[in-house]
């Protein structure tokens, strides 16, 4: 369906509202071509006193043959290529005729409708086809409803009742024709009912000639015509049985103002429910497996914490609970992936994680440190965001040793860490800033060879294709550490 924006670009003065009635039309129009066995093509005005016109959308028919192979949307025609398209704008009526289809030697036989809103016309619907099409004399009786149900709907565009007003349709909702049609009257009583259609209900368990019957009468409690008749709009519905599941889409017909039953439409959607349900059940699978993989982690640091107590070695220590912040940090990305139904995060949210939890293993009230997070980068795919919560982990955790010596913090204002995120183009910039002592002015830290220096430069530049820059502050207070990571493109902002 085309959007506001495209439709826009088209250069047409028409205001926000008829646009937005032109585009629920479009959506609309799968069906109306489906009807008429037609191509349409949707033209509005873009030049001066109504002799200049766009090509704002084109829908080919499913249940006949196509007139244009090329896509002639955003095409622009005057009165002279287009004489009937201008007639019908300026007049304000119906007009029917023929056009020569370029550069085929061939014609088209046009029924060229006035799209018309609050009283004024503001586009045109051309329905197109072949002469043979048009010009047998036997059609069945399917064709026969088929177009009958067309003009109803034609004559309803021409008087700006058709499409509803404040309502958006769902194009993902909307069945073609071809998928089974029912023609109800007032009561829901069937007139007519297509062979899918037939077929479709076959399936729920409806047998028999249906034919004259109520829609309630088979088992369709589901209202599918509006119950206020001033108001009409679609109506949509589902219904299982016999494990098949059924989309049914009511369309009220309406005339001089009064309503004349309405066309419904079937759609058997049973395969898609189950892979709905698949996907429920997939995705629950993988909450779960986050979930066991973060318990899992949780068990092994706390196997970790149990050795550090047996060992007497200070440096052991000090290994086995670095190991045991870091698997943390893993930990949390995994807890947030089984609380999510995608497969990306939101890396402030395990960044506020962290922070907290910095905020507990590493502050004293005799030395109190203050982290903050700012900014945000939307959701990042959970492949990226792991390595990073490490980098992050490792960052703060270097912040504490180094920028804020117990006995400084002590003795002036409280530390201040910040976590800044900022996204950009598909590039994610995390900067960790504190207000401590700071390193010298000509720090290399890639000449560091500490263990955590280490792992960030492993994740962040070998692993996730990034960058880092550790450095003091432009205002001579405090250090900051800048990690800048590029983000696959089809991730979330």
């Amino acid at each position: 369906m085309a959007t506001l924006a495209e439709l826009n670009r088209l250069g047409t003065d028409l205001s926000n509202r008829q646009l937005v009635h032109l585009q629920r039309l479009i959506a609309w129009s799968g069906i109306i071509a489906d009807l008429s066995f037609s191509d349409l093509l949707f033209f509005v005005p873009v030049g001066i006193e109504d002799s200049e016109f766009a090509i704002a959308a084109q829908i080919r028919p499913t249940t006949g043959q196509t007139l244009y192979r090329d896509d002639h949307v955003g095409l622009r025609v005057t009165d002279i290529d287009r004489p009937l398209i201008a007639r019908a704008f300026v007049l304000d009526e119906v007009v029917e005729g023929e056009v020569p289809i370029k550069p085929a030697n061939r014609r088209a036989i046009v029924m060229c409708i006035p799209i018309k809103q609050d009283g004024e016309v503001i586009g045109v619907m051309s329905r197109e086809m072949l002469p043979d099409f048009a010009e047998r004399r036997d059609p069945g009786e399917l064709e026969r409803t088929y177009l009958e149900t067309f003009h109803q709907l034609a004559r309803m565009i021409a008087s700006g009742a058709f499409p509803f007003s404040d309502h958006d349709p769902d194009t993902d909702e909307i069945p073609r024709v071809g998928d089974g049609l029912l023609v109800v009257d007032l009561e829901a009583r069937i007139q007519y009912a297509s062979p899918n259609a037939l077929s479709t209900l076959h399936r729920v368990g409806v047998l028999g000639n249906v034919a004259g019957r109520r829609l309630e009468d088979l088992g369709i409690r589901h209202p599918v015509i509006a119950e206020d008749p001033k108001n009409p709009h679609a109506v949509a519905a589902e219904i299982e049985s016999n494990e098949t599941a059924v989309q049914l889409m009511g369309l009220p017909l309406v005339e001089d103002g009064a309503a004349r039953g309405a066309v419904v439409l079937l759609r058997d959607i049973t395969e898609l429910r189950l892979r709905d349900r698949l996907l429920v059940s997939k995705d629950a699978t993988i909450r779960e497996i986050h979930h066991r993989v973060k318990n899992n982690l949780q068990t092994i640091s706390s196997l970790l914490r149990l050795q550090g107590r047996r060992v007497e070695s200070s440096e052991a220590k000090n290994a086995i609970d670095e190991s045991v912040r870091r698997i943390r940090a893993i930990a949390l990305v995994h807890e947030t992936l089984a609380n999510e139904t995608a497969d990306d995060v939101s890396l402030r949210e395990v960044a506020s994680m962290l922070a907290r939890t910095a905020q507990d293993s590493f502050t004293a009230p005799e030395s109190p440190i203050h982290f903050d997070v700012k900014g945000d980068s939307g959701l990042i795919p959970s492949d990226v965001v792991t390595p990073l919560a490490v980098v992050l982990n490792e960052l703060l955790q270097n912040t504490v040793d180094h920028a804020f010596p117990k006995a400084v913090v002590s003795a002036g204002s409280p530390g201040v860490v910040e976590i800044l995120l900022a996204r950009e183009n598909n590039r994610l910039t995390m900067t960790v800033r504190d207000n401590g002592i700071g390193v010298p002015a000509d720090f290399n830290y890639q000449a560091q060879q500490g263990l955590g220096l280490s792992i960030i430069r492993g994740l962040a530049v070998t692993e996730l294709n990034g960058a880092i820059e550790v450095r003091r502050r432009s205002d001579g207070v405090g250090s900051e550490a800048i990690v800048h990571v590029p983000i696959p493109e089809d991730s979330e902002t």
